[in-house]
């Protein structure tokens, strides 16, 4: 068996190495005036509202490379990002994408990685137009920035719920975090022993809900054709509660979730179950679902009729802000909500 090369990054040097990561950018954005080989990029919006967002991933924090493809990697650094600028109701259009490399990390593994942010810049039709690459100590740091556009009467903000609103997901919930309590289970079994193979069958759904999640751009596009602007939108990275909490907190307002109506995949429940987790917490606290949180007034809920392919539900409604935030249970009991879900900063 022949060995697998491996390139040290140092071979290259920081601006070899970025030439051979960004060569055959193909730029498709006519807003692109000048992407990468310049002191900056240079972006021309015309008459369009720009949106601006950046997300920082840390090795150890939020992603363990013992079980996560560099090349899933890459096209999740991409998706977490656009998410939110469809979360504004607006269009990705550009990213830049910078690195802090570790000395293990070789040319080809990070030509891996590179291989996904490509996929995931030609999926959503974003420009790779920037960046930087530095050395790290402390394992590999992704920064991605993405910005996008929308008109001003387009733009969706956390602040404009009102009450009476719906309030509707854009798909079923829990199952990112479920895939990454079976990647964790099966880790500790290979600790443990190193001649059980992982057992991960059967569960290929929940696996790509947590390595390979996709942002919900049919969503804003369906939202668009349908001529409905969410009176408020953010996306569920964190879990339903923290998120619709934000939206409450933002708009002076209140909720109620309904239990029987949040959305969870078979396969979510099953394996909650096997693992003695309630779906429900799954669901409201597991985070990194990446679907769309959005309310809308009852009159344009009635715009939706015949388009049932698109998988929209109402989980609850919107109240005064005296009436709190709660989830109301199957057994017609009320729960305060909490902002339980994923929390990057450790006391």
């Amino acid at each position: 068996m022949s060995k697998v090369q491996k390139t040290e990054l140092g071979q290259f040097g920081e601006f070899g190495l970025i030439k051979h990561l960004t060569e055959n950018i193909k730029l498709k954005q006519e807003s692109t005036i000048k992407g990468v080989g310049d002191d900056a990029a240079v972006i021309d919006f015309q008459n369009k509202k720009t949106v601006v967002t950046t997300d920082l991933l840390l090795e150890g924090i939020h992603f363990d490379l013992t079980y996560t493809p560099l090349k899933h990697l890459g096209y999740k650094s991409i998706v977490v990002n656009v998410s939110d600028v469809y979360a504004m109701n607006a269009t990705p259009t550009q990213v830049t994408v910078s690195l802090g490399l570790s000395s293990k990390m070789s040319v080809e593994a990070l030509d891996e990685f590179y291989e996904g942010i490509y996929a995931a810049c030609a999926h959503y039709n974003v420009d790779l137009v920037g960046g930087d690459t530095s050395s790290s100590l402390t394992g590999l740091t992704i920064s991605v920035t993405a910005m996008g556009v929308a008109d001003k009467e387009k733009l969706a903000y956390r602040d404009g719920a009102k009450t009476n609103d719906l309030i509707c997901v854009s798909g079923d919930l829990g199952g990112a975090y479920m895939g990454l309590q079976l990647l964790e289970r099966e880790k500790r079994v290979y600790s443990d022993n190193p001649e059980v193979q992982p057992d991960l069958s059967g569960y290929d759904y929940l696996l790509g809900r947590q390595l390979k999640p996709e942002a919900r751009k049919e969503i804003t596009e369906l939202l668009a054709k349908l001529d409905v602007v969410p009176t408020s939108m953010i996306d569920i990275s964190d879990g339903l509660s923290s998120e619709i909490k934000h939206i409450c907190n933002q708009s002076k307002t209140g909720c109620r979730i309904y239990e029987d109506k949040v959305p969870v995949d078979p396969t979510t429940a099953m394996l909650a179950e096997e693992m003695g987790i309630n779906p429900i917490v799954a669901a409201l606290n597991g985070g990194e679902d990446y679907e769309l949180l959005f309310t809308i007034s009852q009159a344009d809920y009635e715009k939706f009729g015949g388009q049932e392919d698109a998988k929209i539900y109402i989980v609850g409604h919107i109240t005064d802000e005296s009436k709190g935030c709660y989830l109301v249970t199957n057994a017609d009991q009320e729960v305060e909500l909490q902002a339980q879900g994923w929390n990057t900063i450790k006391e």
